[in-house]
């Protein structure tokens, strides 16, 4: 019974560890003298399509891909579309 106490601090313990999750729109390349003329309410064009998913990220590692969705509150949110098999996992 007491491997089980222990497997069950084990699970607790690993819930409470802090995950930073990072979601990428898109990316682009610029040279610094346009990004230093860059002012309040430039629009700098990504190389990606709305339609094409975004990248997420847990502790930069790419671990999945979604799509954007608008939630309630007109707050952003990503949607699961596609989990990413780590070269960290065991299988």
């Amino acid at each position: 019974m007491a491997r089980s106490d222990d497997e069950e601090e084990s699970k607790q313990a690993l819930y409470n560890v802090v995950v930073d999750i990072s979601v990428v729109l898109g990316q682009t390349t610029m040279p610094v003298n346009q990004l230093l003329k860059l002012g309040r309410g430039a629009v700098v064009e990504l190389e990606q399509k709305t339609s094409d998913p975004v990248e997420i990220f847990a502790n930069e590692v790419l671990i999945a891909r979604g799509e954007v969705v608008i939630t309630s509150g007109d707050k952003i949110g990503v949607t699961l579309t596609e989990l990413v098999k780590s070269i960290y996992s065991n299988g």
